[in-house]
């Protein structure tokens, strides 16, 4: 008859969010496959694709010689890791529910519980893909030496972070120009292909084709992985700040404009695609 009503501490209200969190990541990783090991091994797949393409493209160019000294299979996989990694949380968090989408009428649920969950499943997957992609190639080429793992593993949650920042900005204008968002993310992951910096070393660059690239921060992250990955390699056109104070701006340039537009959210945004 009569209800207590509990005032909702703020350490309950902290759970409570972790909770959604994580159900809503468990929704995200299961959202492409039903399954989560047929999505994983998609992913993993992709990741060996992509470097088999490299390794051959290399190959017959006849560039294994302008890359660093040493693993050759792993100074592909240094790039190819950090570029699927930073695009991917890119395309997870511009795809992730909007202000104006019907998952927002739930009462619990809000667009940073959205990006946050959509980020970190992305970043589960790729780290689990590369793990696992690591782990083949150790036990059927060889031992693998990283000089420093726990750096490397650093450039990776950078490179997952910057294209995090990248998706915000993406994400934030994705209600008022649709059309724009699409095509300009596609434009910026394609030249990622190139501008990333995963096919050569900033150390061996000329002078002048340096400002082509070090503006990117996924260049930044990758040059520095090699850092951490190779014994002779020591990056000097590079550095970690740079991703960071980027990536931090686009948070904050991105965070201001989400509320912006949720503030002025229509769902005819939502219903008119």
């Amino acid at each position: 008859m009569f209800q207590v009503q509990r005032s909702k501490t703020r350490s309950r209200s902290a759970f409570s969010m972790l909770e959604l969190i994580y159900h809503s990541i468990v929704r995200e990783i299961r959202k492409d496959h039903r399954n989560a090991v047929v999505g994983l091994i998609m992913n993993m797949m992709q990741t060996i694709v992509f470097v088999t393409a490299f390794y051959f493209m290399f190959s017959i160019l006849g560039l294994k010689g302008s890359a660093i000294r040493g693993d050759f299979l792993l100074y592909i996989m240094s790039g190819v890791f950090l570029f699927i990694t930073h695009t991917k949380a890119m395309g997870a968090v511009l795809g992730a529910e909007g202000p104006a989408s019907a998952m927002m009428k739930h009462a619990p649920m809000n667009t940073i519980v959205s990006i946050t969950s959509s980020a970190i499943a992305s970043l589960y997957i790729q780290v689990l893909s590369m793990c696992f992609v690591l782990y083949l190639y150790h036990v059927i080429f060889g031992p693998i030496t990283i000089v420093d793992p726990i750096g490397a593993m650093g450039t990776v949650l950078l490179a997952w972070f910057s294209g995090v920042a990248v998706g915000m900005i993406f994400l934030s204008i994705k209600p008022w120009f649709p059309g724009f968002t699409s095509i300009a993310s596609s434009i910026y992951a394609r030249a990622n292909m190139i501008a990333s910096g995963k096919m050569f070393v900033a150390n061996s660059m000329p002078g002048f084709m340096l400002p082509i690239f070090d503006w990117n921060p996924l260049f930044h992250c990758i040059d520095q992985a090699r850092g951490y990955v190779f014994i002779n390699y020591n990056p000097h056109f590079t550095s970690i700040s740079y991703p960071i104070k980027v990536s931090l701006i686009f948070i904050m340039v991105g965070l201001m404009l989400e509320f912006y537009t949720r503030k002025n959210a229509s769902v005819s945004w939502e219903a008119a695609r």
